[in-house]
């Protein structure tokens, strides 16, 4: 016997004070629920500490496998080589500087001297070269391999969790904002940051060990200086990040209002809200602006104080150098290298905070990465908008059919999720065979299920695989067999389309199946649900969204499916659940009656008789409508119907998670290298933008110059001490006394020349970034719907646009100018002081910075190529992930957890090859070129240096001087060179930009006049009109409608028929081929202000309608009016309740009734309704049918209905038919034709009902 019982003496499924429940253990408990009063507590804990929980840095590297050991520790012998190469460097370089010494003294002894260290320079280059590619391979590659598994188990755990998180706790967009961007942080510092890490540690000890063997006394005055460089550049680091994060912060929420905004696009400009989105934007991004502004001043004085710090430690140095040589402790070239060396090594330590930061940041970032990968079953009940069962009790017998039936939010859906195991009851028990459900492995109980929900949610693949969600290893007969059973086989076999293939079912469906209506999208859920052929089928409102046609068709289908099944069914029509074994009616969480329908029926008084009642005379005057591609009256081909069933996207509100299921083709063009590029756009365009701040460039220009000239002095001054050591005891403490005020000078100058720089970049780049946004937003909003439908322009595409152009133009135009004006200065200054002193030297040096730069610019290109691809690679698995969360209890119910996390894997495949490609033959390769190709070049300047000194041409001074002067000029030039394809990547940005600023909308938004007063008459002239996506398909042709100021009209008609997209034209959301679409005989965008739409599922769920102007007492009269008061009222928060993403915290007719409340409060003059109703129940339907008849007074109203309770007053009703109309009359006049269209579809639904 299969007996489903839920028995509950006194169950309160979603009591806010709910005691904590004894932890079950289950194996693969996907669904384990947590215990609420625990949680809280912790939470309440959390907040009072105030501080941010971390893990250890152990723990990061909690995924390695011994073939990560193995490669990070060879990495970490390469790393410290690497390090430890840089003083040995400066011994070399030492002895050469004294042999160049003896040639300013012996000039014949020095060119043999000079040629004995040139195997010494060369050997030391390939140590460097793959000690280097050692460290970058190595630890890129395993910090990849790592990151990889840390994905997948913190996505495997996410879709094994309690669905209840998913209603208060976790939304999308933070679980992919935790998979991406967290992620990447940790994935950061856990491969090349621990091997730069260890090379800056090893080159500070190797060069404090080789100072104080070699002349400890400079090394211990050097250590004292030390400390002063590393808390410069800690607390540089430490202030400059936690600014980041707070404009990161405010970028994101910025970011989330611009892709709510993007993907509720239509409702923005149904309800005329363009203006006051971008206000919102706007408002968001001036936090971003006060943080940046603070950020730029930070760096520019973290910046200043290391540099003053590192010059008057120069000064110090150069001084006590000078006493260590007058008193033969060392000679000059040894004192001067240990001086570089020990100096070098202080540095190492500032260079190596960033790492050390980023180590902080990523323990932080791992935190709740880890939190997610290690709770198990101890998760709160969600406490879902506060409704409650209570006492509810019910026996399900084997193979027979229980309906549940009652008003809106009374509970018959918590059920089907008890059922499910969705959540947990706080007490009582769901007993399946008389065992509780909780004691089964909850993967095998949901395989013995198959639900069907009212909004089905697909994803954005095949047909074929959306089924094979139900069975995972289904056959081609099994997926065939369970798509004849749900008549689905019909409507696919006649898709066009097939997007490369001919194989039926590998029809894509578009994002959350967009391709496809109501009807053909629940065939196929249909499908899905019966292709694993379970024993218990559960059909939340199945049919509720349908049309008479598509309903009895469906409903057919369903009856097939459910012989021999256990099924429970809720349902607001009691007409498709009158053959159920058992009904049951829930009113506020209790079953209050149970029977079959005759012995409920026969009771007087009875709720469901009370329920049958209103529905019959809203029965007999109900309407079919559109809904399944299926619909059979009127002799329909389903060929035409699957050709224009296109017409119905103008009525979803679309959003992008699901592109990662897209094809490759897709993909590549809004990612791949098939992406059309740009045009090219004029450098005074890009300097236009930043026009305004004029006076910013101008000052932070100077000082950028200033800035960078204060190196090629600060060279010459440390030769001129170098060379003042060969000289008499006087001279060289004229010349240090002289060189150390001059260092002290400079380092109160570079102080402040550092800090107007960086601020007034930095005030110059978040202007320019909070315009381009502002601008782009703005033009964004200003397309024509159609231009929202194509697959490049989906809303988080766009807003990854808005976020990622802004900020790199900032970065190339803004950014990059401080460093590349700094380096313009050095350069210029180098180049006029070694001309000056040794233009023989100058030219030699010249011919030697093509290596060094190549070097350089190598590594750089590498490294910033690097993180582009690599973000491209993740696209698809990011998006795969997002979609899955979205689309959580689908994936839950079809036991599908294990399928996605198999699917993210073979995303990552790609992502780990290429980075182990580029690791181990690129960027190691490019960065051991980089770090070896410096050296080499020392020698041949050495010993051309000496040649010009042995034969007279130059002295010791101006030889070093040049030498030091041009080496400190070639790293700035390979600097400076490193950023042109940044630069270059800066001008496709900026045409990126200006392509969308200068895109000219389809639709001219502000072609004519504001009109004072809007009368209300509606005219579609000899309209002809196809989508922008399927411009083949022809939707209307000399299409023509009026509808006179004041009154109403009703549109009826099968799926596809055009009734909607009549709404999309008087909305401007699209504009006809040909033909005018005119409003009191104008062509006015203006007309919005006074239009509004209420389209089913198409609205922002926000309890709070966001009417400015609008007092408490207004909203709560709206939502009275709207039958919305009385739920509101009960939630938590009342209006001020949080409702989840895209409203998951209310019913289908909660949500219509916010919407329904939204345009009462709005009051319009034009009032356009499609399906305003179809989703309430009975009692609800009638109270808002009132308020929308209060409403619809003297005003011009087109609805488009199927329940003729809604249009049977309407002035006049059209008849709609492959886009034209073939009745058109009053309802008592089109009734009494009893061969029209109208008095057939009416016949129809009469019969369904009866």
């Amino acid at each position: 016997m299969q007996t489903i019982y839920v028995l509950e003496p006194k169950t309160y499924i979603f009591c806010r004070k709910a005691k904590r429940k004894k932890k079950l253990e289950m194996s693969h408990q996907s669904g384990s629920n947590f215990s609420m009063g625990g949680e809280e507590e912790d939470e309440v804990k959390k907040k009072k500490s105030g501080k941010r929980k971390t893990v250890g840095i152990g723990k990061m590297f909690s995924f390695a496998d011994s073939y990560d050991y193995f490669l990070m520790f060879v990495g970490s012998i390469g790393a410290c080589v690497h390090g430890a190469s840089v003083p040995v460097f400066f011994i070399f370089f030492g002895k050469m500087i004294n042999i160049i010494g003896l040639a300013y003294l012996f000039p014949q002894e020095a060119s043999h001297k000079v040629a004995m260290y040139s195997l010494d320079f060369l050997y030391l280059s390939i140590v460097i070269m793959f000690s280097s590619w050692t460290e970058v391979a190595c630890w890129m590659h395993s910090g990849e391999r790592q990151a990889a598994k840390m994905r997948m188990a913190y996505l495997r755990s996410m879709l094994n969790q309690d669905i209840s998180i998913f209603d208060t706790e976790a939304s999308t967009g933070e679980v992919i904002s935790a998979i991406t961007t967290d992620i990447l942080i940790v994935q950061d510092a856990i491969s090349e940051k621990v091997g730069k890490f260890l090379h800056y540690i090893s080159r500070f000890i190797a060069g404090f060990a080789i100072g104080f063997l070699r002349v400890w006394q400079i090394s211990l005055v050097t250590l004292s200086i030390v400390p002063l460089i590393a808390i410069a550049g800690g607390i540089y680091a430490y202030v400059a990040t936690g600014l980041i994060a707070r404009v990161r912060k405010s970028y994101i929420k910025a970011g989330e209002i611009a892709e709510e905004v993007i993907g509720n696009v239509r409702t923005v400009q149904a309800f005329a809200g363009e203006e006051k989105a971008v206000k919102s934007y706007r408002e968001s991004l001036l936090e971003t602006y006060k943080y940046g502004r603070k950020a730029g001043l930070a760096k520019g004085l973290g910046l200043g104080t290391l540099h003053c710090v590192l010059f008057l430690s120069w000064a110090l140095l150069v001084w006590y150098t000078s006493i260590v040589v007058h008193k033969k402790i060392a000679n000059g070239g040894e004192s001067f290298t240990t001086m570089l060396n020990v100096v070098i090594s202080g540095l190492s330590l500032g260079q190596a905070a960033p790492d050390i930061t980023a180590f902080i940041r990523a323990k932080a970032a791992a935190y709740p990465i880890f939190e997610m990968i290690e709770r198990n079953g101890a998760s709160k009940s969600s406490s879902r908008d506060g409704k409650k069962l209570s006492k509810l009790s019910l026996d399900i017998p084997p193979g027979k059919i229980v309906a549940l039936v009652g008003g809106s939010g009374s509970g018959k859906s918590t059920v089907i999720s008890l059922i499910e195991r969705f959540y947990d009851p706080l007490s009582g028990q769901v007993s399946l065979d008389g065992t509780d459900v909780r004691e089964f492995d909850l993967k095998w109980l949901r395989q013995q299920i198959g639900l069907v929900n009212q909004e089905p949610a697909l994803f954005a693949t095949t047909i074929r695989d959306n089924i094979l969600y139900g069975k995972h290893d289904a056959t081609n007969e099994e997926i065939t067999r369970a798509a004849k059973l749900s008549e689905a086989i019909n409507f696919i076999s006649n898709l066009p389309d097939r997007f490369e293939t001919q194989k039926e079912m590998d029809v894509e469906v578009g994002e959350r199946g967009v391709q496809l209506s109501g009807g053909q999208k629940q065939r196929i859920a249909i499908s899905r649900a019966i292709v694993k052929n379970p024993s218990i089928l559960l059909l939340d409102e199945a049919t509720s969204a349908l049309d008479a046609e598509s309903e009895k068709s469906v409903q057919e289908a369903l009856d097939r499916v459910m012989v021999g099944r256990t099924t429970v069914i809720v349902a607001h029509r009691l007409s498709t659940i009158r053959n159920a074994d058992v009904i049951a009616v829930v009113q506020n969480g209790a079953i209050v009656e149970t029977g079959s329908h005759e012995d409920l029926i026969s009771r007087p008084n009875s709720a469901y008789a009370s329920l049958a009642q209103l529905q019959e005379t809203a029965s007999l005057t109900r309407l079919p409508s559109h809904g399944s591609a299926m619909a059979r009256p009127l002799s329909i081909r389903y060929s035409r119907e699957g050709s224009i069933r296109y017409s119905r996207e103008l009525s979803r509100t679309t959003r992008s998670l699901g592109a990662s299921f897209r094809s490759e083709k897709s993909v590549s063009r809004f990612g791949g290298d098939g992406a059309e590029r740009p045009a090219k756009v004029s450098s005074k365009r890009l300097y236009a933008m930043v026009r305004p701040d004029w006076f910013y460039g101008i000052s932070g220009t100077i000082c950028a110059f200033i800035a960078g000239a204060q190196f090629p002095l600060f060279a010459v001054g440390v030769t001129q001490a170098l060379v003042s050591y060969y000289l008499d005891w006087d001279t060289t403490c004229r010349e240090v006394k002289k060189i150390a005020f001059l260092f002290t000078g400079g380092a109160i100058l570079t102080v402040i020349v550092h800090a107007i720089a960086h601020l007034s970049f930095g005030i110059m780049g978040e202007r320019l970034t909070l315009r381009v946004r502002e601008k782009m937003f703005t033009a964004m909003l200003r397309n024509e719907i159609g231009w929202f439908d194509d697959v490049n322009n989906t809303s988080a595409m766009l807003a990854s646009r808005l976020e990622s152009e802004a900020t790199l133009l900032k970065t190339v135009v803004v950014d990059h100018s401080t460093i590349l004006l700094q380096n313009v200065g050095l350069v210029v200054t180098s180049f006029v002081i070694a001309f000056m002193l040794n233009w023989r030297l100058t030219l030699v040096v010249i011919a030697t910075y093509p290596l060094i730069i190549s070097g350089h610019i190598s590594e750089k290109l590498f490294m910033k190529g690097y993180g582009v691809d690599l973000n491209k690679a993740y696209l698809k698995a990011n998006m795969l992930a997002g979609e899955a969360v979205s689309n959580i209890r689908t994936v839950a119910a079809f036991c599908s957890e294990e399928k996605v996390v198999h699917l993210y894997a073979q995303e990552l495949i790609e992502p780990s090859r290429s980075s182990f490609r580029r690791a181990k033959l690129q960027g190691s390769f490019m960065e051991s070129l980089s770090s070896s190709s410096s050296h080499p070049t020392v020698l041949p300047c050495g010993m051309y240096g000496s040649t010009l000194m042995e034969k007279g041409l130059s002295g010791f001074k101006s030889v070093m001087k040049s030498f030091m002067v041009l080496i400190v000029t070639a790293l700035a030039m390979g600097e400076t060179l490193a950023m042109a394809p940044d630069l270059l990547k800066g001008n496709r940005m900026v045409a990126s930009v200006f392509e969308v600023l200068d895109r000219r909308t389809e639709i001219v938004n502000d072609v004519g006049e504001e009109v004072a007063r809007v009368e209300g008459t509606i005219e579609l002239k000899d309209v002809e009109f196809s989508y922008p996506s399927r411009p083949n398909v022809m939707i209307f042709k000399d299409f023509s409608l009026r509808v006179h100021s004041g009154r109403s009209m009703a549109l009826v008609g099968q799926s596809g028929s055009g009734k909607s997209s009549v709404i999309a034209l008087i909305l401007r959301f699209y504009d006809p081929t040909s033909g005018k679409v005119l409003v009191d005989g104008e062509f006015s965008r203006f007309l919005f202000q006074d239009l509004l739409c209420i389209v089913q599922n198409l609205i922002a769920y926000k309890i709070l309608f966001n009417a400015e102007g609008a007092t408490e007492c207004e909203i709560m009269e709206a939502a009275k009016l709207a039958n919305a008061h009385s739920f509101i009222s009960a939630l938590p928060e009342g209006y001020s309740t949080r409702v989840g993403e895209r409203g998951v915290q209310l019913s289908g007719g909660q949500k219509q009734r916010v919407a329904i409340a939204r345009a009462i409060l709005k009051n319009p003059s034009i009032l356009l309704l499609d399906e305003a109703t179809s989703a309430l129940d009975v009692e609800s339907e009638r109270v808002v049918q009132q308020a929308l008849d209060r409403l619809m007074k003297n005003r011009t109203t087109v609805m488009v209905a199927h329940r003729l309770s809604t249009i049977k007053n309407a002035d006049q009703i059209s008849v709609l038919q492959d886009g034209k109309i073939i009745e058109q009359g009053t309802h008592s006049s089109l009734v009494e034709n009893k061969e029209g269209a109208y008095y057939k579809l009416i016949n129809l639904q009469r019969q369904h009902q009866h």
